[in-house]
């Protein structure tokens, strides 16, 4: 097998992140504009409001973490253009794979102390917990999200993590 590019389960990640979100953006830009503003009943209403929560959680986990705090609240509308959002979450995607690349052993096990923007209360943790969190958010929205693209007719294709495309899958059939 080819050598890996990431080294780790963070740095896998944040690759998945990048991945995912590109593949999702490129669906997305072939919906009309009103169909991906229209509420769905999806979590966040729209796929666009999805798509916004996805970008929120993002800088404000990546903020909390290099210590510049971002300061929307939950919900809010961060980007009405839907280009200009797409954007903006490349730009996310690209410091969070960087960032990725850059963490230690000795930063993850440390405690990490936040201010809850939903329980209004101060959590500390080891940062390495949070930082899974983070991930985790993202696919769980994602998934959210992949559901009200069936649900309209579009493919998502593959998901999965072994198809990300560094990762060089060879598969044949049994």
């Amino acid at each position: 097998m080819k050598a890996q590019k990431c080294r780790n389960h963070y740095e896998l990640m944040a690759d998945y992140n990048h991945w995912m979100n590109q593949k999702l953006y490129a669906i997305c830009a072939d919906i009309p504009d009103h169909q991906r503003r229209k509420d769905v009943g999806a979590f966040f209403q729209s796929i666009h409001g999805t798509l916004n929560h996805l970008l929120f959680g993002d800088r404000i986990w990546l903020g909390r973490f290099v210590g510049q705090p971002f300061t929307a609240k939950i919900g809010e509308l961060l980007y009405a253009d839907f280009d200009e959002l797409r954007q903006q979450q490349e730009i996310s995607d690209r410091q969070i794979v960087e960032w990725s690349r850059q963490l230690s052993d000795e930063w993850l096990s440390q405690p990490f102390s936040y201010v809850s923007s939903v329980a209004q209360t101060t959590i500390e943790l080891p940062a390495w917990i949070l930082v899974s969190h983070m991930f985790n958010h993202q696919t769980h929205h994602r998934g959210q999200l992949t559901t009200v693209l069936h649900q309209l007719g579009y493919d998502p294709g593959v998901t999965d993590i072994p198809w990300l495309p560094e990762l060089n899958v060879k598969s044949s059939k049994p």
